[in-house]
């Protein structure tokens, strides 16, 4: 039970961080989900940070772990968004668009990940 609240805590969290950068402006005439996009790679990053660094500290608690990348992370990326918006940019006749908002998001994120588990190499 204890393991659903710390997540549910995480959740909250990430959820209200995903709130707030969606409301930084952006050119609303672009087509490209440009915040969606940053959001999933942020969190790829940060997901890649601390899978790192949890595997390289034996002695971190595993709630913490679960807190930072189920909760957090998993609250503040945006997957459901993702998969929505490519829909939408098909359904609006973007196909062009859609593929190449997959591809990168696909990409970058596991980009972003490598680059998270480097960092956190290098920093822990």
């Amino acid at each position: 039970m204890m393991d659903c609240i710390v997540v549910g805590i995480g959740g909250f969290i990430g959820s209200v961080c995903r709130y707030l950068i969606g409301l930084i402006p952006v050119n609303e005439n672009w087509v490209f989900p440009i915040r969606t996009f940053a959001i999933n790679v942020i969190g790829s990053f940060v997901i890649g940070v601390i899978a790192a660094a949890a595997l390289k500290n034996n002695s971190v608690n595993p709630r913490l772990v679960l807190f930072l990348k189920v909760g957090i992370c998993g609250g503040f990326t945006t997957f459901s968004s993702f998969a929505l918006e490519t829909g939408d940019l098909i359904s609006g006749g973007n196909t062009w668009m859609a593929a190449l908002y997959a591809v990168l998001s696909m990409a970058a994120g596991a980009a972003a990940v490598f680059g998270g588990q480097a960092a956190a190499g290098i920093f822990l």
